[in-house]
Order: C-alpha cells, then structure tokens, then sequence
C-alpha cells in the first residue's frame, strides 16, 4: 500500500466537496511571494542525491551554527545547561523507558508505578510540601493548572501573577483560562523585585503566583506574602524554571506555599529548542483531590509485599469526565525518569553540592562582569542567573558576542518586546559548564564591545 493511498478520483471527489478546482487554490490566501515553488533550490538543498551526501549537506548546514555544545554559553531564561551524567542517557534509552507510555489503567507495571513514586517523592522533598504528582507538560502548564486549581478551592475567579514570572507561564496560564470565569492580571515585569505585591490583595483573590528565583534572577523570601494571602482566602502559588536553586534556598513549602510548581528541564534533559520539557506540581495533603494529573502510591499486595498503584487519576477521560481537574491526559513519563535517575545519582548530599557550585561560579561571574566599564548589575540577590544592564541594546551586545564565538545571554527584549525600558538588560546564566576561563572570555569580549 503506498503511503498515500489517495486516487486522482478520491481528490477529485474531495476538492469538489469543498468547492475548489484543486490543490492549489487551498493556498490562495498566501500571496504569492510567500509560497516556496522550489523547496530544493529556495533552501540551497541538493537534489536526487544519496543518504551520504545528503547527512554530510544538512552537516554543513548544522555546521553554521553557533552550538552550546561547542562555545562558551550563557544562556537561560528557563532553560539551563547542566552536566548530564552519561549512565542518565544510557538508562532512559532502555528498550522499556523509551517506549513506555503514559499509564492510563491502575495496572500499570510496578516499573513504571515505582519510578513515578520516586519521581513524587523527591518532588515533594526538594519543593518542601507534602504531595506531588506524577509530572505535567512542562512547567508553564503546570502554572495554568495550578491556576485552575487555586479557583476551584477557593470558588474565587482573580488570580494575580507577579512580574517576576516567566513570560511564558504567565501567557499559558492566561491562554488557559482565557475561555472560563476566570480573570487573570499579570503585572509588569519585575527587575529588581520591588513590586507591591501586598498591596494588591484583596477578598476576591483566588492566587497570587510568584516565582523564585524570578525571571530576572532575583531571590525572594515569600514567607510574609502567604501569611497575607492566606488571611485574605487565597492560595500562594510558587513557581520557579531552576529546581537546582531548591537545593540550596528556603523552600516554597517553608515559605507558606500552598502550590509549587516547576520546569524540572534543567536536571532532566539538556535545552533543545523549546522542549521536551517535564512538569513539577506540588501541593497540600488536603488539597490533593483537587491536584491535576495522576498520582502512585505506596501499598502491600495479599502477601504483605510492597508494591505500587495508581491511587488517583482525574482525567477527564474517566469516569469524572466534566468534574476532572483537568484536562490534560498524559504526563512525560520519559523525562520525569530521567530527571529521577539524575536526582538519585546526585544524592542530597550532591543536589546541594551542585547547587553550591552553580552559585558560587555566579557571583564570581557577576563580580567580573560588574567591573567592565557601562555594565551594572541589576540582581541584588540571585542564585546562578542575574540581570545585567548595559550601556547599549542588549540584541547588538548579544549579536557582538555571537560573532566572537561566545552565547553571551538572553536580551530581556526578546521576551518583553513592548517595553522599551528593558531593552539595555540582558540575562546571563552560569552553571558547572561555565569554566573560569569561559567567563574570563565572555568579560574580555564585552570590554572589548562596549569600548
């Protein structure tokens, strides 16, 4: 059977169902000068060539660019290069991880079942609560259902996101609840963490989310901002896009939280264009039946041996339907094995160790980068990203140091495009890859650009 087993007649039959003359008029809204009529020729590919020459060709290509795997790299702004052991890669691309799916029935294979336990366990330990699922989509989904969430607990409809969330939890969480009840007011984006949040809490709240560290870098202590929200009915939502930070500041849970949420890519799987991602939802014991996606617990069969089960799983294909928590129906079970197999190979003692490192070679890196001249750095408190301000668009500097072989950050303007103010910051993250001669390189460059 070919690949496409439609006839002449059977498109025939289907264009004239639809009133076109053919294929082509489906396109007659693109104008001309954006229709690609030589896909060969328009993205200089050879043609009717052999696997070889093909791979060596798109080699070439790839070739262009300038990779973290082979320059200095800075880069962040929710996603982060961290080591990745070689024994995580090797474990994961086992025949049953790699293919293992979501696990939709309570039978389950006690594999999967126990590695979702654990995935759990040490979610809720690093996040300081109580309960935590089995893993989301990714971190930004994981805000929109905490969102959700904190409305159907407080039967409330506002939620306020602080300026210090990333721009792209904020925009899912709105997207998410953009065709519900719900109204959500995201503020301004917070660069030096000043904003009143206090002040902007009322009895109609159902959450405020904050993040920590925040999208400029800035570290918060929330504890008095729960207290608050608490007294007015409301839930404290706290979000972060760098677990490793949990290995070394408050928790969330210390600070009053009553729903963390996390991207949990850093310690799971290198960046790569956006994904795949994984993730982390935490919560309250006595919230856990309004908690989104699945969770596995801990049992005992006939005879008294351990084993696992999956104790809840609201989806809205079950028999809940439209009472489900929501509507997500799976999780990243691959994703979250591997940010598991990397938190067990760390061990406490290495989570915190990591941390520490990441920390240090920061503030190191700040102090350097401080001293060159137009440059002033914004985040008075961070963990392994700050903020920097310069004396020229962020877009040229990063440019600049791209042609010198050097991933030099994220310009803030990438992100907050309508607000020219931000247009001179520009984020910068240093991990365990991040050597002292690597940050001596990036210093010596920008001096030499902002001369």
């Amino acid at each position: 059977m070919r690949y496409l087993p439609l006839t002449a007649d059977d498109r025939r039959a289907m264009l004239a169902a639809i009133g076109v003359a053919s294929v082509e008029d489906l396109f007659r809204d693109l104008p001309a000068s954006a229709r690609i009529q030589d896909p060969a020729a328009a993205f200089d590919l050879p043609d009717h060539r052999g696997e070889w020459e093909i791979e060596q060709a798109l080699s070439a290509l790839a070739g262009q660019n300038l990779s973290a795997a082979t320059a200095p790299s800075f880069l962040g702004a929710g996603a982060y290069r961290h080591h990745t052991p070689a024994s995580l890669d090797y474990l994961i691309q086992r025949g049953e991880f790699l293919t293992a799916y979501t696990p939709y029935q309570p039978e389950v294979s006690q594999g999967t079942l126990q590695a979702l336990f654990e995935f759990q366990t040490q979610v809720a330990m690093i996040t300081g609560m109580e309960v935590a699922n089995a893993s989301m989509y990714d971190g930004a989904t994981a805000c929109a259902e905490a969102a959700a969430m904190a409305c159907r607990v407080t039967k409330r409809k506002k939620v306020l996101v602080s300026g210090s969330v990333h721009p792209h939890f904020a925009e899912t969480t709105t997207t998410f609840l953009r065709y519900t009840d719900c109204e959500v007011e995201v503020l301004p984006p917070d660069v030096f963490g000043l904003e009143d949040l206090l002040g902007r809490l009322d009895d109609d709240l159902a959450c405020v989310i904050v993040q920590t560290p925040g999208f400029f870098g800035s570290l918060k202590d929330y504890t008095t901002l729960a207290e608050a929200a608490h007294e007015y009915g409301a839930l404290l939502v706290v979000a972060t896009t760098e677990p490793l930070s949990l290995g070394l500041v408050t928790s969330p849970g210390e600070m009053g939280a009553d729903i963390v949420v996390a991207e949990g890519q850093s310690l799971a799987a290198p960046p790569g264009f956006g994904g795949p991602g994984v993730g982390l939802f935490a919560t309250r014991s006595k919230y856990v039946r309004q908690m989104p996606g699945r969770l596995c617990g801990e049992t005992v069969d006939v005879d008294g041996r351990r084993g696992w089960v999956l104790t809840l799983s609201t989806r809205e294909q079950h028999i809940r339907r439209e009472k489900a928590t929501s509507n997500i129906c799976t999780n990243s079970g691959l994703i979250a094995l591997a940010f598991t197999i990397h938190m067990t190979l760390l061990g406490e003692a290495g989570f915190t160790g990591l941390a520490e490192l990441n920390h240090a070679r920061a503030c190191a890196a700040a102090d350097a980068l401080g001293k060159v001249k137009g440059v002033r750095v914004l985040s008075q408190t961070f963990f392994n990203e700050f903020a920097l301000s310069l004396p020229k668009p962020a877009e040229q500097v990063v440019e600049a140091l791209a042609a010198r072989g050097i991933l030099g950050g994220v310009p803030a303007s990438r992100f907050f495009p309508t607000y020219p103010e931000l247009a001179e910051v520009l984020l910068v993250t240093v991990t365990e890859m991040n050597s002292d001669e690597q940050v001596a390189a990036l210093v010596a460059a920008l001096t030499e650009i902002l001369a």
